[in-house]
């Protein structure tokens, strides 16, 4: 099991009735979900994203395909509910998360993606995306065709290109992390994202060593602004040593396991 603390905190925000994110505070598994499909459909979506790979957190040698395997059971879960039940077709969530898994005999972090909600790292004093959004504005980005600012306020900031829900079924980021005493990771819906911009995040990650005070802190900040959203963080310190060089992870470009099972 690995030495790390958590926080965790999340509000409905001051625009919607029902709360559709979920998460999971596991021992070696760590997840936020962002469920969509309206009333009694999103919080459905997310719930079951959170079940399936809530499974994983009773094993001790995780490995980072059986990760893609439990967001391939998932996205099963979710549109074999919207069969079954008419009201909540089209349902879907995002799912991002953390988990430890082994690679070669050696402990690492599994980071993993569907849809917009995000993992950042924090080490160092330096605040950096361990995910890939997987949106319509993010495909703009990387095309250069608009910049950061305007990501902020663009009319198809909300579209996601992926969910768990979908057939065919999505294929998931799954990205392999060394584990470093002293990171810390947060995991959040974009209800967080979406209000506070990188600086202000990092800004209050480090005013802040406890994770459980970060996480409301964060919920917090959104809180005091718009908050049109549902807000869902998560905070993961790993034990140990600081990490006193600040050593950067640049996130890999390429992806692991693409295709879930």
């Amino acid at each position: 099991m690995p030495n790390v603390r958590i926080g965790t905190s999340t509000d409905v925000g001051h625009h919607r009735s029902l709360n559709e994110d979920s998460t999971l505070a596991g021992r070696r598994v760590w997840v936020v979900a962002d469920g969509m499909g309206g009333h009694a459909a999103g919080d459905v979506a997310s719930r079951l994203a959170v079940e399936s790979l809530g499974e994983l957190d009773a094993g001790d040698d995780l490995k980072p395909a059986q990760v893609g395997a439990a967001i391939g059971r998932a996205n099963a879960a979710i549109v074999d509910y919207g069969v079954e039940h008419a009201e909540a077709r089209g349902m879907g969530t995002t799912v991002t998360g953390l988990a430890e898994v082994s690679v070669g005999g050696v402990r690492h972090w599994a980071v993993f993606n569907v849809g917009d909600s995000r993992v950042y790292r924090y080490a160092g004093g330096t605040l950096q995306r361990a995910t890939v959004d997987h949106s319509e504005v993010e495909e703009l980005l990387a095309e250069g065709l608009i910049d950061e600012e305007q990501a902020r306020t663009h009319p198809a900031r909300h579209i996601i290109t992926r969910s768990v829900g979908m057939r065919p079924p999505p294929s998931a980021d799954v990205w392999v992390l060394p584990q470093t005493p002293g990171e810390r990771f947060l995991l959040c819906s974009d209800g967080l994202s979406s209000e506070l911009d990188d600086d202000r995040i990092a800004e209050v990650l480090a005013a802040h060593t406890d994770p459980q005070q970060a996480a409301d802190a964060l919920v917090a900040a959104v809180l005091d602004g718009e908050a049109r959203d549902n807000v869902t963080v998560l905070v993961v310190d790993v034990m140990g040593a600081e990490d006193d060089d600040g050593d950067e992870i640049t996130v890999p470009r390429t992806v692991l396991e693409a295709e879930p099972r």
